[in-house]
């Protein structure tokens, strides 16, 4: 979706020599207790008998040397009864990333995991297999998000799910994070939360370190930390209104769109607990997953896989044949999946509306479904005369709420559930829609049931073999610490029926939901009052307010940059030192509490092998790295 940058705050680039001046809250800090898992834990993709479980191990000692990482799985938090174990080689190349399939499990089965590496443990992790394809499920619910631009407030959405015990899964629909510069993007002053790096995102480095960032935010890690999650991009995890071979948000001085393009895949999948496809081509998230024969969710990626550029909205070519969304191959795909298909409620999870949306006539949207009337009257009209009953479709990207019936002229299609955003700021760049109002909206639109054009919060979906229905809670805010929602409104369609009736009674979980939450941290722990003498090799042993997340690039041409996280307001400083033991370069700087880079540039050093020291008053760490 276009984007107006309707605020804009010029924050100074950040260089070394440079004070960083900008707060974090302390929520964006590694904590000591999770160390070296300071990502925490996450797991997705389940299938009736396996589940991706990830982490990320940071080394005490930012060397590129490889670190084996051991795993295990039970079915209990007391982890006594083990039903799967194991190790895994994790290195730069993948960014320290563990991300293991665990196979051979039992469908339909709450399972606890925790990773083990330099002596200690990482917190604990709770999954859920998904049941057998043959059985008869009762109910199946997810909780469903989308849009969580870490600049624009706090995850409370994330915050408050995870709290709640009532859903299988969560379903994230896609702008999981932003690619935008410090504030670049609708900034909040109330909350102080910034991008880094600072730049926008361009490179493997740029992207690896943007997730770093978002997963420091104790929230996300919460919800990624108790329910398994299956997820989508959209155009941010790559750049603004992306296409297959460009985007609104990519210029030719940014360098070459199909490089960005595979960095971008690259780092969500080590990043992002989702399962790789093929060898041969690992990077698509078109695919379909079994609920029991109550609920086939079918994934699609509307944004990149085969969509063509956008056009303006009244353009001649917005009507062409050859104009495509999905694109030829996931098309056929669809189709397949759809005819094959006996669930009973056949779910897309995708990205862009898919429901029209017109205002005085005229379509608003070109990047949504409106712009590929073509293949969306191909699919629907498939839908129709197949005789194809219960198909749902679940949508993010808009940041606001919309419940829609789906049809044409031959008759009704399906419903539609949007889902608002998790901070993102609502139609900002529909301008027409913002003028008209959501009354004006449905007028305008008679298949448009209820729409929401203002609130943050996330949808409940349950299904059961009598109807689907979805509830929409609206978070009380995003501009401070408050886990507070209420509920908005609600719309079911019966089975078979392919229609939404409004309703006051919110849907009610099944008591086997209901199961033990892990642990926040594995440990306690104290923070020495004060630190022995020590030797140089000795540095990163000691306390670690400051935490070393990553050394980027490494090796490094001509500018080094350190990713870490500083739990207190302080003075820093490096030093450089060569192989022979020589300081080579030295700098100090102030640092306020949060997740920083700092950037130092290399030009006068000669090629080889060094090692560096950051420090504070309290805390020492250090890394090497090569020099070209």
């Amino acid at each position: 979706m276009q984007k107006l940058l309707s605020i804009f705050i010029f924050i100074g680039a950040i260089w070394a020599n440079s004070i960083l001046f900008a707060q974090i809250p302390k929520s964006l800090t590694a904590e000591e207790c999770m160390k070296p898992f300071y990502h925490g834990v996450a797991s997705g993709d389940p299938l009736h008998d396996r589940v991706i479980i990830w982490t990320r191990v940071t080394p005490s000692v930012q060397n590129n040397q490889p670190v084996v990482v051991s795993w295990k799985m039970a079915t209990d938090t007391a982890m006594t009864q083990v039903v799967q174990s194991g190790s895994f080689l994790t290195n730069a190349s993948r960014d320290y990333t563990v991300k293991v399939d665990v196979t051979n499990l039992q469908p339909d089965t709450w399972y606890y995991y925790e990773f083990y590496a330099e002596g200690k443990s990482s917190i604990q992790g709770r999954t859920k297999t998904t049941p057998l394809p043959t059985v008869e499920k009762d109910s199946v619910r997810f909780a469903v998000v989308s849009c969580a631009n870490l600049e624009a407030g706090y995850f409370n959405v994330y915050g408050a799910l995870a709290q709640r015990q009532d859903f299988d899964a969560v379903i994230c629909l896609g702008d999981y994070y932003y690619e935008y510069e410090k504030g670049g993007y609708s900034p909040n002053a109330q909350t102080n939360r910034f991008f880094e790096p600072i730049t926008e995102i361009l490179t493997l480095d740029d992207y690896r370190m943007r997730h770093s960032v978002y997963r420091l935010d104790p929230d996300l890690r919460r919800l990624h930390q108790n329910y398994p999650w299956f997820c989508i991009w959209d155009d941010h995890e790559f750049a603004n209104d992306a296409w297959i071979g460009g985007a609104e948000n990519h210029s030719s001085n940014e360098g070459d769109w199909t490089l960005r393009k595979n960095v971008a895949k690259q780092a969500y999948f080590e990043w992002i607990p989702v399962r790789e496809k093929s060898a041969t081509n690992p990077y698509e998230i078109y695919r379909a997953v079994s609920f029991g024969k109550l609920v086939d969710l079918l994934f699609l990626d509307t944004r990149i896989q085969g969509r063509s550029q956008q056009v303006s909205i009244g353009s001649s070519a917005i009507n062409d044949a050859g104009r495509k969304l999905l694109g030829t191959d996931q098309f056929n795909w669809l189709i397949n999946e759809l005819n094959n298909s006996s669930a009973k409620y056949k779910v897309l999870a995708q990205q862009v509306m898919i429901a029209p949306l017109q205002v005085f006539g005229v379509a608003v949207n070109a990047d949504q479904w409106d712009g590929y009337p073509v293949e969306r009257t191909q699919l629907f009209n498939h839908i129709v005369t197949n005789n194809i009953n219960n198909v749902v479709v679940l949508t993010g990207d808009i940041h606001t709420s919309w419940a829609s019936n789906l049809k044409n002229s031959l008759g009704n299609v399906g419903v539609e559930f949007v889902t608002p955003s998790v901070t993102s700021p609502a139609l900002e760049t529909i301008s027409a829609v913002s003028y008209v109002g959501a009354a004006a909206i449905k007028a305008a639109n008679s298949h448009i049931q209820w729409v929401d054009l203002s609130n943050k919060g996330f949808i409940i979906v349950d299904f059961n073999k009598t109807r689907v229905q979805s509830d929409w809670y609206f978070i009380q805010s995003i501009d401070d610490v408050n886990l507070n929602y209420s509920w908005a409104a609600s719309y079911y369609a019966n089975d078979g029926q392919n229609a939404l009736t409004e309703t006051n009674t919110v849907t009610l979980p099944r008591n086997t939901l209901f199961t033990e939450l892990p642990q926040l941290c594995p440990r306690p722990f104290e923070i020495p009052t004060e630190e022995p003498e020590e030797e140089e090799e000795d540095l990163a042993v000691k306390s670690q307010s400051i935490v070393l997340l990553g050394i980027y690039p490494n090796p490094v041409e001509e500018q080094l940059t350190l990713h870490f996280s500083n739990q207190a307001d302080d003075e820093l400083s490096f030093r450089i030192v060569s192989l022979d033991g020589k300081t080579v370069k030295t700098d100090s700087f102030l640092c306020k509490t949060g997740a920083w880079n700092y950037e130092i540039r290399l030009d006068n050093l000669n090629s080889g092998y060094y090692k560096i020291i950051l420090q504070s008053k309290n805390s020492i760490v250090q890394g090497s790295f090569i020099k070209k």
